[in-house]
């Protein structure tokens, strides 16, 4: 949806539902498209370190025979 700069100022809440929603909302000024509006993701991965714990887990695993492995699925050669 592509909506002038004016509507949109008198819109927003709508406007931002709809792009919650899922909607793609362009705003416009005289009729050039000139910013979107997207969601802020607050889902997911927050601050630094989460995944710290599973670092031994993850090292452990690429052995230099697994390493030697994907070397070749590489090449080609199983």
């Amino acid at each position: 949806m592509k909506v002038n700069m004016l509507e949109a100022k008198s819109q927003l809440s709508r406007l931002v539902k709809q792009a919650l929603d899922g909607e793609d909302v362009i705003i416009a000024s005289n009729g050039e498209p000139m910013v979107k509006l997207v969601p802020v993701v607050t889902k997911g991965l927050v601050g630094r370190g989460r995944l710290k714990k599973f670092a031994t887990g993850i090292d452990g695993a690429f052995t230099p025979a697994v390493d030697a492995q994907v070397a070749r699925l590489f090449r080609g050669k199983p």
